[in-house]
């Protein structure tokens, strides 16, 4: 099993509607792969259907290469190439994105984290619980927080919080002991333009092959 956040960082609307354009292409590659992809927390985006993030974790019932492979296939700087639909005009056709991979955090102390249920938000239907058993899970030295909402019990969004949380804090403690200077929030790490792993053209967001 392993985390993949998809994100826009602190981009503008444009990398938020790529975030959900990358998500869609994302899944039917997990499915193809035989990869299960669960949305375990997601931060929607300034317009309808685009989404600033959205973290997924990634299981399979076949071979775990396939969830690596896959992963690795995705993990780093995406590039769409388009003009903006929501602003005509625009001159800038370049918009960044970033995949980050997690592996599952270890078990922290239960003093450490502050727990809050909340209501569960997203699209209506079966899939969106309707009442509070999502989970806001924060860290309290660092303030780190996470929200889940995948399962139907509190106890259980409470377990995987605490897992994913513990999966955040352990990639923070890692990327400061690469750059002493990071000061980055784990939800949104810089992307590194102009070396970008995969590009995508228009707005059917096809692949730009090398």
């Amino acid at each position: 099993m392993l985390y993949l956040q998809i994100t826009a960082n602190t981009g503008p609307a444009e990398c938020c509607l790529a975030v959900a354009k990358a998500l869609q292409l994302f899944n039917k590659e997990a499915t193809k792969a035989g990869v299960t992809a669960r949305i375990i927390e997601q931060v929607d985006g300034p317009h309808a259907g685009s989404l600033r993030s959205a973290l997924l974790e990634l299981t399979t019932d076949k071979n775990e290469d396939a969830v690596q492979h896959l992963a690795q296939a995705w993990e780093g700087s995406l590039l769409w190439i388009c003009n903006s639909p929501y602003r005509l005009g625009h001159k800038r056709k370049n918009w960044f994105l970033g995949c980050k991979v997690f592996q599952p955090g270890s078990t922290m102390p239960e003093s450490e984290i502050r727990y809050e249920a909340t209501r569960a938000s997203g699209p209506g239907g079966q899939h969106v619980n309707k009442t509070d058993s999502a989970i806001r899970a924060t860290h309290i030295a660092t303030g780190i927080s996470v929200k889940v909402q995948t399962e139907r019990s509190q106890h259980a969004n409470k377990r995987l919080a605490a897992q994913l949380l513990s999966s955040k804090l352990e990639e923070l403690h890692a990327a400061k002991e690469r750059d002493s200077k990071a000061e980055r929030r784990m939800q949104h790490h810089d992307t590194e333009r102009g070396n970008a792993r995969r590009i995508f053209v228009g707005m059917a967001f096809k692949e730009q092959k090398a």
